[in-house]
């Protein structure tokens, strides 16, 4: 074996808190929407994005109950509901891990259709500036997933391979992929379209679907299906099957939400 093999044991528990544990995954959202609140300030403040900065502070309960209740939800839904039928009380224990970002995305885009509506502001500017700041949050979760071991990948010699004492043989770091190609690179390319003012025509919420979808269905390639899943259709997985729709929704908004030569959409 390559003496230069990464052992996984990392531990999942950060530290500990008034005799309570806080977990690495709790943390990695609770500084994804940190991170939110201060890049959406930046974003309004120098006007790539058209919202009263005052909104920010409301909205920000709407994204996190959309986040976490949709992200939840659509875990147990599109990946155990059996096991969470049988076994109601473990749906509260996010802490555990079992998140999907699939619901998440669901969740969050109903809570803002809604606030939208309810505050009487553009939803595309909304939705614009949530996927401005959504790939930090993914890359951070994304590192919460390696930290617990989980979503492991497929098996690999690769000499970056990763060895999990459950599993005994090396595997693809597929939530180190994740974490740089739906996080970090995403993130860059959209702020090389506020950079370079491709904003102002192109709705940068639509460029995330398609930049998102395409890059987990690559990368879910590299990663080990769902053991009580497998395969869904074909060789395709879940993720794979979610990421379709997202794509297609992506292209439809893409030509929605373009705009005139001179004029924003709003």
């Amino acid at each position: 074996m390559n003496e230069f093999v990464y052992l996984h044991n990392l531990d999942p528990v950060a530290f500990k808190l008034f005799g309570l544990n806080v977990y690495w995954y709790s943390l990695s959202y609770l500084f994804g929407f940190i991170f939110s609140v201060f890049f959406s300030h930046y974003l309004i403040k120098n006007n790539f994005i058209k919202l009263d900065s005052g909104l920010m502070d409301d909205f920000l309960t709407w994204a996190i109950i959309g986040v976490i209740l949709g992200g939840r939800l659509g875990y147990v839904f599109f990946y155990n509901l059996n096991f969470y039928f049988d076994n109601l009380q473990e749906i509260f224990y996010i802490w555990k891990g079992g998140m999907s970002f699939h619901g998440g995305l669901i969740g969050l885009i109903l809570s803002t259709i809604i606030f939208s509506r309810l505050k009487k502001v553009s939803f595309l500017e909304l939705s614009n500036l949530v996927a401005s700041c959504a790939p930090i949050g993914i890359f951070l979760g994304r590192l919460a997933n390696f930290v617990n071991g989980e979503l492991i990948g497929r098996p690999t010699n690769s000499q970056w391979g990763v060895l999990y004492e459950k599993s005994g043989i090396l595997r693809h770091p597929s939530q180190l992929y994740e974490a740089l190609f739906e996080g970090i690179i995403i993130f860059i390319i959209i702020n090389f379209f506020y950079k370079n003012k491709y904003y102002i025509k192109i709705n940068i919420f639509s460029v995330f679907l398609i930049l998102y979808s395409s890059a987990r269905f690559l990368l879910e390639f590299f990663r080990e299906p769902d053991q009580h899943l497998g395969f869904i259709l074909g060789n395709l997985t879940m993720g794979q099957l979610l990421s379709i729709p997202m794509f297609l929704v992506g292209i439809l908004l893409l030509t929605y939400g373009k705009t005139s030569k001179n004029k924003r959409y709003y």
